[in-house]
């Protein structure tokens, strides 16, 4: 994906307009459903610390940073389909070639919580 022209999560505005903000830092994610997809633009670029520290406290004791960069990168993320979303959860499917460029979908029902003002994973239902 040229991500010059639109960001990995979909959005017809580029990466750096979109998701990049939220994965460096420079601003906070307003939704449950822009940190979903800032995720998963971090996952297509490798950003293992911004999954780790926007993963709930409570959670991240079930990941490591190296479990999460492996995944990243032994996959070729293609596109990410938003089913629905409310408040505090989001559906979703995400679309990827495994290492054997063989096609996947990632089904998740995630939710996610907010916390002094910032938004985290929790956990996700998958099918």
């Amino acid at each position: 994906m040229n991500n010059s022209v639109h960001c990995f999560c979909g959005s017809t505005i580029s990466f750096e307009d979109c998701c990049q903000k939220y994965i460096n830092g420079s601003q906070k994610t307003p939704t449950a459903l822009a940190l979903m997809k800032s995720r998963y633009s971090a996952y297509a670029t490798h950003q293992a610390d911004y999954l780790f520290d926007t993963t709930h406290i409570s959670q991240r004791k079930y990941y490591s940073k190296a479990d999460i960069l492996n995944w990243a990168t032994a996959n070729e993320w293609q596109k990410l389909e938003i089913i629905s979303f409310t408040e505090t959860t989001v559906e979703f499917k995400a679309y990827f070639l495994d290492k054997n460029k063989t096609a996947q979908v990632h089904y998740e029902f995630s939710t996610f919580k907010q916390e002094n003002g910032n938004w985290f994973y929790v956990d996700g239902k998958f099918e």
